[in-house]
Parts: C-alpha cells; sequence; structure tokens
C-alpha cells in the first residue's frame, strides 16, 4: 500500500538552507542554479536569492506531456565543459576547450526519484562533439557539475546527488511524496 508523505513550506526553506549549508562547507560555489522544471523550481528559485546567484531553467519531462519530450540547453554544457569557440564565434572543428572557462552549475529537483532526469541530463549534455572527450568530462560532472534535491530516494539509478536534505527508500516503503506546490494537497483524503 502506497502511502503518503507531505512536506511543507517550512520544510523547503530548511531543505534549502540545508543545502547552501552543505555547499558552503565544501567550499563551492555554483556561478548559475539550473531549476529543473516543475518541482526543481521552487527550490532552485528559493537557493538562487538566499545565496545571490542567477539561476535557469531546464524543462526535463520524461513523464507528463511525454510529446513534448526533454528540453536540451546545451549551452548550459558548454559552460560546463569550458567549450571555446573559435573567433568568429562558430563552434570550433576540433571542439576546443579550456579548464579556466568552466563554470561551476548546480543543478536541482525536488526529488531524485528513479534517477532518469539527472542521468537524462548527464547523457545529454556529453552529447555532441563533447562526448569525445569523456575523460574531461568525468572531471566536470566532479568537480563543475552538481546535483541536489530535497529529497532522495536511496533505491535511485542515480547515486551523485551531492546535496540533500530528506532520504526515503521506496524500494523498502513505498511512498508518495507530496509537494506543497502540488495539486494533490487540495485532496488530502484520496
Amino acid at each position: 500500500m502506497t502511502t503518503k508523505k507531505y512536506y511543507s513550506w517550512q520544510d523547503v526553506e530548511t531543505a534549502v538552507t540545508a543545502i547552501a549549508v552543505q555547499m558552503y562547507k565544501d567550499e563551492w560555489r555554483p556561478d548559475y542554479i539550473v531549476g529543473i522544471t516543475r518541482g526543481g523550481l521552487p527550490i532552485a528559485t528559493i537557493l538562487s536569492h538566499l545565496i545571490g546567484v542567477p539561476m535557469h531553467t531546464l524543462d526535463v519531462r520524461l513523464r507528463d506531456e511525454a510529446n513534448m519530450g526533454p528540453e536540451s540547453n546545451l549551452w548550459m554544457a558548454e559552460d560546463a565543459f569550458g567549450y571555446v569557440s573559435n573567433e568568429l564565434d562558430q563552434p570550433a572543428p576540433d571542439c576546443r576547450w579550456d579548464i579556466s572557462k568552466r563554470k561551476n552549475i548546480l543543478i536541482v529537483d525536488d526529488i531524485n526519484d528513479t534517477g532518469a532526469t539527472f542521468n537524462w541530463i548527464k547523457e545529454d549534455w556529453q552529447g555532441g562533439c563533447l562526448s569525445a572527450e569523456q575523460y574531461a568530462w568525468d572531471a566536470v560532472w566532479t568537480n563543475n557539475v552538481r546535483f541536489a534535491a530535497m529529497t532522495e530516494n536511496a533505491s535511485s539509478e542515480f547515486d551523485d546527488v551531492r546535496y540533500l536534505w530528506d532520504s526515503v527508500n521506496k524500494a523498502e516503503k513505498d511512498q508518495w511524496l507530496v509537494f506543497p506546490w502540488e495539486s494533490d494537497r487540495l485532496h488530502p483524503g484520496d
């Protein structure tokens, strides 16, 4: 039987503060935050204001409105990788990169549930001409691009969430997590 776990806005604020403190302890600061549509946007917005860095969005719908599909914003991947264009601002044929140009990017979602969203981003960003540089991408994922989630599902296939606040294990206990921005809160008896 599926049970529901409800989060409050106070939980969201506590989670954002915890994530900010974890980054502070790591001495790591993003150049910008990427909020995943839909659930990651409230958390990313609050975190962006709290630490004073810009926020962008990325629409990765793998389940809802599947006919639209995920959005590929490879300029973010180029920022993370330190991509350098030629003098005409056209892609360089050899896909040059410069470590000193790499930006720190924090990707935020409400939950790392199955891992599909974060895995899709990693695969998408490594695509194209930059995919040949796998050894460099390994460093990017460790150093420049980090992942945060308010809640981590311990049984997720994605295990690179660096910053989190709460943890559940859906393999052990079937839970549906209800965040304060979800319409399910209007019908808590369902």
